[in-house]
């Protein structure tokens, strides 16, 4: 018998600032929601809730937040449970990330909102005597 696949990948910008918790276990889980637009005419987003376990939630807290680009690649998780105040079944699905992908620069460079459209920006040339021959310590870069 053929196995499953449950696979999503999703980008998008976030619409709210990322929750870190702690389970009872200890385990951190982090939790944000994603808008991702439709790409028509009508300016329409779908909007996901998105669960990020551990280290990779911990680095969505710590540099991610509303209004940031992002692309997520997980898997789809449906819950269900009955509504204790009307009694109704309820449903929701939500996407499990096992990766997340940081579009934008620490400032908000790459498409994000920080810079007007309108404002003009300047260039500094970089003469080959400022740069210096060090080799780059990896540990420094955030992710």
């Amino acid at each position: 018998m053929a196995r499953g696949i449950n696979q999503v990948m999703l980008m998008g910008r976030l619409t709210r600032d990322p929750e870190v918790r702690t389970t009872a276990s200890g385990k951190s889980v982090t939790s944000f929601s994603l808008a991702v637009d439709r790409g028509g005419q009508d300016d329409q987003a779908d909007f996901f809730d998105v669960t990020a376990w551990e280290k990779t939630g911990e680095l969505v807290a710590q540099y991610l937040s509303k209004g940031r680009r992002c692309l997520v690649q997980g898997r789809l998780r449906q819950d269900s449970w009955d509504d204790k105040e009307t009694g109704k079944k309820r449903s929701r699905v939500e996407v499990t990330a096992f990766d997340v992908t940081f579009l934008d620069g620490p400032n908000g460079d790459g498409g994000g909102a920080s810079a007007p459209a309108s404002s003009s920006r300047q260039t500094k040339d970089v003469a080959p005597e400022d740069i210096d021959d060090k080799p780059i310590d990896l540990s420094e870069i955030p992710f």
